[in-house]
């Protein structure tokens, strides 16, 4: 075999090889579009099609083919994995939602600290301008 050729047949498999694990790595939770560009569209299998569920739904490419290169996910997988996605974000929002108030108990614990320090401050500035006069006067 020519090297030149060789090589091209490489790069091919490997480009091959890649969009295949791009197809696997992002079959994840209800797909938006396919990874060859295609539209999804909402399959529904017919009574006539030989199947153990007739009228199965799955999130289909509008050009698959059998060739790993496109998406055909079952519907409920897809439901159930974009379910757990956002149940997640959610026990993230609480999450950050509870460091808020803790936090905002602690900014008015530390406001009422400035102001008792405050009062502190205004008292020793009155007791200094005192003691100088005392002092240098």
């Amino acid at each position: 075999m020519d090297p030149a050729e060789e090589r091209r047949h490489s790069k091919r498999q490997n480009k091959h090889i890649n969009m295949l694990r791009f197809v696997a790595d992002s079959e994840y939770g209800i797909p938006r579009r396919c990874p060859c560009g295609g539209r999804l569209i909402n399959e529904v299998r017919g009574k006539e099609d030989y199947d153990t569920l007739p009228g199965k739904r799955f999130f289909t490419c509008k050009n698959y083919e059998a060739d790993g290169l496109h998406y055909r996910q079952p519907w409920v997988i897809g439901v159930q994995e974009e379910l757990e996605r956002l149940t997640k974000r959610v026990e993230e929002a609480e999450q950050v939602m509870m460091g808020v108030s803790n936090l905002s108990k602690q900014i008015e614990t530390l406001e009422e600290e400035v102001k008792i320090l405050s009062r502190q401050v205004d008292y020793l500035t009155v007791q200094v301008d005192t003691l100088e006069k005392v002092c240098f006067d």
